[in-house]
């Protein structure tokens, strides 16, 4: 079950705000099993043998922390993190490691194909960080329940934000459920619904039709330069619209996530760009990776290989392909070369700033490129067309004419949003006509959410790309 579905909005949810505020405030751990087993039912819906790992994982972490907590075992801590590292492994790594064993070395171990299970990369994450935690001193959680709703509380169990459980371990015990609260989540939800249905989707039309039209389909300059642009977009949109929407879910029942995203593409260098996406993500790596190996306190070739572990495995996250690993290690030499060469905190001329700023967006669209391709060779493919700089062929004008005609008003106002440019509005509009613009803004809301739901309506294909991983 997806956010941006008719079953979801018009039949889940309704259903479960509605059991939720029917249990007096006061009765919190009602409400906390109450949304322990729909969170379940949420990630049974689609897959029901795979509630079983999720249900394991719980198992599995919430006796390891016990046992950590009581020992202060590294022995123990080692046991988790090896165990569920392990699982991760076996379900989205296993498969691609048989077959580049077998290419590398001429092999021929058997090559299985795995289901993976939706979202584990998320929920192991968030398990690991528990773990790590309360070894590192955090108070362990003794109630089986409120570490279950943690690591599986539905808004953010598919794909994020990767939740601390250090976060929201009072908000388990003790939440605001007013209406404020209620109105800023169904407003964050609702942002996040048209991002993903108005935009996200609409784009993938453009960049679906690039990325997937086969090596042997002539592909010009212009028209890798528009699929490779919308897919940047489409990405954003479609990710950070589904951190909208988990951020809105949570409010609406009394928790705060933390923001996940921070107009990205507005970086001033690449650094910039990694502290604006997937916060959590980066957040995550910093502390139980980058930190821990010893950060940038040490010698510079030291601190290079801290960096360059992070990307690798940050590359590794991601997915089971070539494509992703090359991905993370372009980040690692760009990162790299951005501390210890160009530094771009110290460029002062406002003209070189700029000119920097469109370097981080090229490099970022390029490497956009890389994660989205089937392979190596279809990645390459779209980069040569985009600096090959070749006359279109015949037929083009007809495709740009039609994309333009269909996607073009999307496109744009995919460039306008994602600059702040929605909060400055609503910043100094609101101070002169706050009325006015408040019952604007509630009444644009509902249109664009009976907008998007005419899309669901008549059959839009739209998964989550963030659900891939």
């Amino acid at each position: 079950m997806i956010f941006s579905s008719i079953y979801f909005v018009y039949l889940f949810l309704p259903i479960v705000l509605g059991a939720y505020y029917l249990i007096p405030a006061k009765w919190v751990n009602v409400r906390n099993l109450l949304l322990l087993a729909f969170s379940l039912f949420f990630y049974a819906y689609g897959e029901p043998r795979f509630v079983f790992i999720l249900v394991a994982s719980i198992l599995l972490n919430y006796l390891l922390a016990l046992g950590i907590s009581a020992a202060k075992s590294k022995l123990l801590l080692t046991v988790a993190v090896l165990l569920n590292v392990g699982i991760l492994f076996v379900f989205k790594y296993l498969s691609f490691t048989t077959g580049a064993l077998n290419r590398l070395f001429s092999l021929s171990l058997p090559v299985r194909d795995i289901a993976l299970p939706i979202g584990i990369s998320f929920f192991t994450f968030q398990a690991l960080s528990y773990v790590i935690d309360v070894y590192r001193g955090e108070k362990v959680q003794k109630n089986l329940f409120e570490l279950a709703l943690y690591i599986c509380f539905f808004p953010q169990l598919i794909a994020g934000p990767i939740v601390r459980y250090h976060d929201i371990s009072e908000q388990l015990k003790h939440r605001t459920c007013d209406m404020e609260s209620f109105g800023v989540g169904v407003e964050r939800f609702l942002i996040g619904f048209s991002k993903k249905v108005l935009l996200a989707n609409q784009l993938a039309i453009v960049a679906d039709g690039v990325f997937d039209r086969g090596d042997t389909t002539p592909l010009f300059c212009a028209q890798a330069w528009i699929g490779s642009i919308c897919y940047s977009l489409q990405l954003y949109y479609d990710f950070s619209g589904y951190s909208d929407m988990a951020i809105g879910l949570g409010r609406m029942f009394g928790f705060c996530f933390q923001e996940n995203f921070d107009h990205p593409y507005i970086a001033s260098s690449i650094t910039d760009f990694w502290r604006r996406w997937h916060k959590s993500l980066s957040g995550w790596f910093r502390d139980y990776v980058y930190i821990p190996l010893g950060g940038s306190r040490l010698k510079t070739p030291r601190h290079i290989f801290n960096l360059f572990v992070v990307w690798l495995l940050t590359g590794i996250w991601h997915g089971a392909d070539e494509t992703f690993l090359c991905w993370g290690l372009f980040y690692f030499v760009f990162l790299t070369a951005e501390k210890y060469l160009i530094r771009p905190e110290r460029i002062k001329n406002g003209g070189c700033r700029i000119l920097y700023r469109v370097f981080t967006l090229l490099v970022v669209n390029g490497l956009w490129i890389l994660f989205r391709a089937d392979s190596m060779t279809t990645a390459g493919g779209i980069l040569k067309a985009m600096f090959a700089f070749a006359a279109p062929a015949a037929g083009f004008d007809g495709w740009l004419g039609r994309t333009m005609r269909e996607e073009g008003i999307f496109i744009l106002l995919a460039l306008l949003l994602a600059m702040p440019v929605r909060s400055r509005f609503l910043e100094k509009a609101g101070h002169k006509f706050e009325k006015t613009v408040g019952i604007g803004y509630v009444i644009l809301l509902m249109i664009l959410f009976l907008w998007g739901t005419s899309y669901l309506i008549l059959g839009a294909h739209n998964p989550f790309l963030y659900f891939n991983f």
